[in-house]
């Protein structure tokens, strides 16, 4: 079975790390929409005005390697409502993949690594919305 499994939550939560950690060592794409904004050299430099094409470009690279077959693929992002992720559900219907989503809780004390500041991430926990039960 191919699957898809989303990892959201807040910055800091851990969301690329936990990526990284299921990919087994590379061995599975870990695709997100700060890649867009991460240059060669592992700086991320976010740009307001081109979000939407960070967007546009993690759902291309989630297509193409659908369209490879790949068995399992990581996406991760904070995805805080529920309409961020109906282009990838939408994409694993078509491709045949099971998704997963998983939402995490920062319970290990982390930081987030883009300068958000406290008061634009309780901003995004406010709208965060958790779907429990089918």
């Amino acid at each position: 079975m191919s699957s898809l499994i989303i990892i959201r939550g807040l910055p800091g939560s851990g969301k690329t790390t936990l990526a990284k950690l299921l990919s087994e060592n590379g061995l599975y794409p870990v695709i997100s929409i700060d890649d867009y904004f991460t240059d060669s050299e592992g700086h991320y430099k976010f740009r307001h005005d081109e979000n939407f094409k960070a967007y546009e470009y993690a759902l291309t690279r989630t297509e193409a390697a659908m369209k490879q077959g790949i068995g399992k693929i990581f996406l991760h992002n904070v995805f805080s409502m529920e309409w961020e992720m109906e282009p990838y559900f939408k994409l694993a219907s078509e491709f045949g993949y099971k998704v997963f989503v998983m939402t995490l809780e920062n319970r290990h004390g982390g930081k987030n690594t883009h300068e958000i500041s406290e008061e634009q991430v309780a901003k995004m926990a406010i709208k965060f919305n958790v779907k429990l039960n089918g």
